[in-house]
This record gives C-alpha cells, structure tokens and sequence, in this order.
C-alpha cells in the first residue's frame, strides 16, 4: 500500500518520516509558498501538510489550490488546532485531518482510500452542497430555502452592490454567507475582516473601523491602522450591525455615502475602497420603529438582503439530517471516533426533525458533538441527544427535550440486571441463574453499569 509520489510541506523531519514507507518517491518543501511549481513538475498523488505550518497559511494553500484547480487530496497533521479549525479546513477542502501523533496511524487508511479511488470526498460535496456554493466556504444544504439563499449570494455578489446586507437569526449562518459574497466577489486573495459590533463600545468600535491617529486620546500612543483601511479592496464584515450604537451609525452612514472616511483625530479623507457587508439577527425594519436603528441607515443597507431561514421553517427542515450527518463526519472533536460513528438511529432522527432549534445551526453543531463524545456504539442514539446541556448536570436521562422515551438497549439491560439482583437477594449466583448468564458475565455488567446495592434503610428504635 504506497503511493508513486508525496509531496510534504514544513519543516517538521517527523512528517517526512511519517510518510517515508509509504511512497517509492518523497518530495519536500519548506513553506507552502514554495510548493505550487513543485506540484505542476512532480505531479503528486498526495500534499501531506506538516504541523508547523500556521492556521492562515493552511487556509490559504487550501482556497489557492481550488482557484488553481489542483485535484490532488491534500492531508493536514494537526498541532494543537481547536476543533473549529480542523472543521474550516475539511470545509476549504482538505481531504483529511490528523490531530497529532495519536491520529497518525490512520495515515495508512486514508492511503488507502485514496488508491482505491477517492471520489467519497467529491460524493460528499455533491451530497452536502449546492453547485451554487462556492467551493472554499462550507454552506451545507439543499433545501428550497438554502438553495434560494445560495442564488440571492452568487446574484449580489456578481454585482456592484455596496453594502450588503445579510439577516437572519443567531446560528443560521451569516458569517458563512458573508464569506461566500466576498469569496465570489473578491476571491481568496483579497482580505476579509470581521468585527462584531454588540462587543465594543462606541468609542472603540470608531477606533477599530476608522483607525486613529497619536494623541487623539489618552491611550492613543501610537497611530492604528483601521479594519476600513486594512481590508483594502477586499471586505469588512460588520456583524449584529442592529447593536451598533446610535451614535456610530450616523458616522457609518457617511463612510456608506461618501465612501471615505477619517481616523479619530485626523483631518485627512482615506477612501473606502472595501465591499461593506453587515448582518443582523433582528427585523432591521422593527428595530426602526422602535427607534433602535436609523431609517437613513436601513434604507442605505437594505438595497437587495439576503436572508437566511431559520432550521425550523418549513423550506428548511431537510437540512437538519444532512447537517446533522456532516457534523458527524467530519467533526473533529474526537478524533479517536472518527469513522466509527455512522449514523443516528431512527428514533434520534425523529428527535432532530421534531426539535425547534432556537439555536439554529450553532445549536444542531452543538448537540451532534455532544453525542459523539457520549456515545459508545456505532450510532448515536437517543439517550446521548442531549438536547439541553443542563440535563447533565441534573440527571434526567428519562426523556430527552424533544419529548421521547429512552428505549435504549443499554438502559433496558441496566434495569433487568438490577431487578435480577433485588429479587435474588443481591446474591449474585442466583441471579446469573435468573438472567440466563454466567457469574463472570453479570459481575461485568455489574462493573460497566456501575449498579449498586441500596444502603439498608435505618430501623426505627422505640423509647420508653
């Protein structure tokens, strides 16, 4: 089980060597910048991505290699990335991601999925996304209401239109579609930045927009560079624009007019160059009424939104299995399970469909990684769907938030061993005898489901 040639890329010796009895010809490159004419003279069968090698340059690598075309499957050895990380980069098209040296024996399997043909990851983009998507940003469904949001990104972003703007509930995704406007817009080489506007005050949120100048304030020491400036060409990501305070919403609606701008202190116009894209998880038009939002600003914003349905409309409710299935496959939250898990049984699919997710996707991401890390079979089943996190720590395993009764078999077990051990007196022959099993096999049970014998209650004494 080899391949013809390998390409690894950083400094890390551990990686070449890691891949060394697997190939008959092993190429290697220091930083991903060196690595494009390699791989057009050596024609590689697999990119091994050595840890080392910063978050932002694998994205990079992976968003230039699908502008290039490249098809050859790209593998990542993780450091101590977050398991955000390692999901952007399965979503910008890494074929597979090993967390350290405890995942790398799973090298030898993902060889061997790619010689005997690697189309599961194109099966899977074909499975999980719309043509529409683009393909560097990780918009998973293909519901009516997913696919029309899709059309209205690919339409405003082939347009001039400046600014943008995306609404939609906490959770639904706007972040992403931001990020599908820009890279269609722009592309992977222009910059994308982002702040959210309900985390900083006005005053610094003016800083961190506009820049400013020394000695405009107390701690201005140096002079700053604003987000306005930095993205240059590219984009600026305004999120839950609704919190901007009122006072920076006039300033935001000259920059939108004028499409210049000024640094706190500074008398000099710097032209806004950047597309300007900004979300909101309220009713921009309510927020006006009750006079939390400028009405100059929402009809400067509002030219052609994009809006995001929530999971639990009518038009998206099939996107909550597909998403659930590609948490399950490519989270990376247990490496140690990857694989291992394959699926929901029908009663905890049931539970998805019928639950309200008022967390929208971020909650449905939330409650399938859960499952993963509690689950101890081959399918996620419904005494693991722990809808609400705080049923942990009270105990309730009886029911889960969506109302259905726990048929585990595990439980089912668990509660005729116990009943065994009471009706025989806790004498464990006896009961091995009333279960049908040997003494060895119900002292395992007994270990595995932790079950005890009740404390004897306490007997009354009489007083004289």
């Amino acid at each position: 089980m080899s391949l013809e040639n390998i390409l690894v890329v950083g400094k890390d010796s551990k990686t070449q060597q890691l891949a060394r009895p697997f190939t008959e010809r092993l190429f290697s490159a220091d930083d991903t910048d060196d690595t494009w004419q390699m791989i057009e003279s050596i024609q590689p069968h697999l990119i091994l991505l050595g840890s080392g090698i910063s978050h932002k340059k694998l994205c990079s690598f992976l968003q230039i290699r699908e502008e290039k075309c490249i098809d050859t499957p790209v593998v990542i050895i993780g450091d101590n990335d977050s398991p955000q990380h390692a999901d952007q980069l399965i979503s910008l098209g890494a074929y597979d991601y090993l967390k350290g040296r405890s995942d790398h024996q799973r090298l030898a399997q993902v060889i061997e999925r790619i010689k005997s043909g690697g189309s599961e990851s194109d099966n899977d983009k074909k499975r999980y996304f719309s043509q529409d998507c683009p393909s560097s940003v990780s918009i998973v469904g293909r519901s009516k209401a997913t696919l029309k949001a899709l059309k209205m990104i690919r339409l405003v972003a082939q347009s001039s239109c400046n600014p943008v703007l995306i609404v939609g509930e906490t959770g639904t995704g706007k972040e992403l579609a931001a990020r599908a406007v820009h890279i269609l817009r722009h592309g992977a080489e222009k910059k994308f930045v982002a702040i959210n506007c309900a985390s900083l005050t006005a005053n610094l949120l003016e800083s961190e927009l506009f820049g400013h100048v020394k000695g405009s304030f107390t701690s201005a020491d140096r002079e700053k560079t604003g987000l306005l400036e930095l993205a240059a060409d590219g984009s600026v990501f305004l999120d839950e624009i609704n919190i901007m305070p009122v006072e920076m919403q006039a300033k935001l609606l000259r920059v939108l007019q004028e499409k210049t701008f000024r640094k706190v202190g500074g008398i000099k116009d710097i032209e806004c160059k950047a597309t300007i894209i900004a979300s909101s998880n309220k009713n921009l038009a309510k927020e006006v009424n009750r006079g939390a939002f400028r009405s100059d600003l929402y009809y400067r914003l509002a030219i052609c939104p994009i809006a995001l349905a929530p999971l639990r409309a009518e038009s998206r409710k099939e996107d909550i299995l597909l998403l659930a299935e590609y948490f399950l496959k490519n989270s990376a939250i247990c490496p140690e399970k990857a694989g291992k898990i394959e699926g929901l049984t029908k009663l905890a699919a049931q539970a998805l469909q019928r639950h309200h997710w008022p967390g929208n996707i971020r909650e449905l991401r939330n409650v399938i990684e859960r499952a993963m890390l509690l689950e101890t079979t081959d399918k996620i089943g419904l005494s693991n769907l722990i809808m609400n996190p705080e049923q942990l720590t009270e105990g309730s395993e009886e029911t889960t938030s969506a109302g259905f009764k726990d048929f585990s078999l595990e439980r089912a077990e668990r509660e005729l061993i116990a009943k065994a051990l009471n009706e025989a007196g806790w004498q464990k022959t006896r009961a091995a005898a009333m279960l049908g099993i040997t003494r060895a096999t119900l002292y395992a049970k007994v270990k595995q489901y932790n079950i005890r014998q009740p404390s004897p209650q306490p007997t009354a004494t009489a007083t004289a």
